[in-house]
């Protein structure tokens, strides 16, 4: 199919040269005649620009920060003991670690680091840094700090359970024999990267192990520096010169905040972006055929759900539940919101993690949610609210399902928002209805089981905050089960258990699994070398070239 063409110019970007400087700190005015209103589009051979919707960053500290665009930021700008391949999820790569070993009692884990490391900012990297990185997520206990802790480690032991015992020697200590490869997936996580102690210390206000500095900032040690991050605008990566490993192909990353995919779609095609990350699937039937363009994809470990808070004293009736279950058009969705884009997939395990589910027993039926409705006391319907971030396709996912629940006498008010806004109230659960998606943070079924089938304290004041907590879902024998499934060694009978677990979830939980994204990619013809990564935080660019 010929793409759509435009006669008009293309969109002269938010912040262009010629209206604001572009980039901080001697950066100012560096794609001038590329994105001069008139010039010709092109964008310079040493950088690779990307279109994308990231509205959503809050931190650029890995002890804290949690959202899915940030997430591979921190892949690309720091590393940790083991690194996900991104061509396969279910092994391990070294990235700081040469090698480690596990005691026979399954609780001793020993690395080796690599020699002649360094920071960005000149600075040696050794066992203290590393120590000292896994020790200040578990101190400040952010959001994801859970990953970590849910080895054992706590405030007041983690400086003796973590420990450099030698410059390239690190040994960490866990509370119970748990399978290696889920100790070792959960240290690839991002809470996992490893910060340099010495900057950080420098910067360092009122104990606070340099969080303030580093919510803004950088202080890693990966093939890119992460130079600046100007929200909902910007964020420009740069090689780093002094990383150990093979340098990245180009000397910068630059991405644009551009929520539109029709104006993603626009910028690719008039080559003022080289990739383009969210278009919909009618901006890629357009692109179809483009002799300037190709398109990359690969099945993510990110899964789309809308969750009903049971604080709201009708949402936390299980009829109402259910019924929610019957009132999405999963087909019609399928078909055209997510072709080419996702699946439909209606279990927490994402396809691809051991023992994940392929049922997928709901589809559209107004009447038998309408009956349950009724079973419910609220055959008359009721009224409630639902925040939505302002981007595609979850914006028309929310338009499907206020109006297939208008069939059922349900009124939804679609309150929109960026991701910031929709987030931090979905985190306090504010929320009545919120839509959402959840990304793998390493690749074992307990990563997504510890979100949505553990809610271990249900108070407001918990100090775990899982996704079941955030809709204040309490559930202590499924969180029981949760803990079992993740100390059985054996993979067959752990599998099982995590089959069962989706069931139960399935039939009673608060939450509506909609579907696993495929994420796809547009990229000009010139540019090689992306590939996609199945989680967050496993898109790499430092083998990335353009020709």
């Amino acid at each position: 199919m010929t793409p759509t063409r435009c006669s008009r110019p293309a969109p002269r970007p938010p912040h262009s040269p010629r209206r604001r400087g572009l980039l901080a700190g001697g950066l100012a005015g560096l794609l001038p005649a590329a994105w001069a209103p008139g010039a010709v589009a092109a964008t310079p051979k040493d950088t690779l620009v990307i279109a994308a919707a990231f509205d959503d960053i809050l931190s650029l500290d890995p002890a804290e920060s949690f959202e899915i665009s940030a997430g591979e930021l921190m892949g690309n700008g720091y590393e940790r003991l083991v690194r996900l391949d991104a061509r396969d999820p279910t092994k391990l790569l070294p990235d700081l670690a040469r090698a480690w070993t596990v005691s026979p009692d399954g609780r001793r884990y020993v690395f080796e680091l690599k020699p002649g490391l360094r920071f960005a900012s000149g600075n040696p990297l050794g066992a203290e840094d590393v120590a000292f990185s896994l020790q200040r997520a578990v101190l400040l206990d952010k959001a994801p700090a859970f990953i970590l802790t849910q080895f054992g480690f706590t405030k007041a032991q983690v400086r003796e359970r973590i420990r450099a015992t030698g410059p390239g020697r690190v040994e960490l200590e866990t509370d119970r024999a748990y399978a290696p490869s889920y100790v070792l997936n959960g240290l690839s996580a991002n809470v996992a990267a490893v910060v340099d102690r010495q900057l950080l210390l420098s910067k360092e206000r009122d104990g606070d192990l340099g969080a303030g500095w580093l919510k803004t900032a950088y202080a890693g040690s990966g093939p890119w520096r992460i130079r600046e991050w100007r929200a909902n605008e910007l964020v420009v990566l740069e090689r780093n010169e002094a990383y150990h490993g093979t340098p990245a192909r180009l000397k910068r990353v630059i991405y644009r905040h551009v929520k539109e995919s029709a104006t993603q779609r626009l910028l690719l095609d008039k080559g003022d972006v080289d990739v383009a990350r969210n278009l919909s699937p009618q901006d890629l039937d357009a692109l179809t055929g483009h002799k300037d363009i190709r398109t990359t994809a690969t099945p993510k470990g990110t899964l789309y759900y809308f969750s009903l808070n049971q604080k709201h004293p009708t949402l936390a009736r299980p009829e109402v539940r259910e019924a929610f279950k019957w009132l999405v058009d999963y087909e019609a969705i399928g078909r055209t919101l997510i072709r080419n884009i996702g699946v439909v997939h209606q279990n927490f395990l994402p396809r691809g993690l051991l023992g994940a589910s392929t049922d997928n027993p709901y589809r559209l039926d107004v009447a038998k949610a309408r009956a349950l409705l009724a079973k419910a006391g609220v055959a008359d319907g009721f009224k409630v609210t639902m925040d939505v971030r302002s981007v595609q396709p979850v914006q028309a996912i929310a338009e499907s399902l206020q109006q297939t629940a208008r069939r059922a006498g349900i009124e939804i008010e679609i309150l929109p928002g960026d991701g910031k806004q929709t987030l931090t109230k979905y985190r306090a659960r504010q929320h009545d209805i919120y839509i959402g998606q959840w990304g793998a943070d390493y690749w074992d079924p307990h990563t997504n089981a510890d979100t949505f089938v553990r809610n271990p304290d249900n108070a407001d004041d918990a100090r775990a905050k899982p996704l079941a907590w955030r809709n204040a879902w309490d559930i202590p024998a499924l969180t029981r089960q949760a803990d079992a499934a993740v100390l059985e060694r054996d993979p067959s009978k752990r599998a099982a258990m995590y089959r069962e677990l989706q069931a139960e979830f399935r039939r009673s939980s608060p939450f509506v699994m909609l579907f696993q994204q495929t994420e796809v990619a547009a990229l000009r013809a010139n540019v090689d070398g992306l590939q996609l990564g199945a989680t967050m935080d496993s898109t790499y660019f430092a083998g990335v070239g353009k020709r």
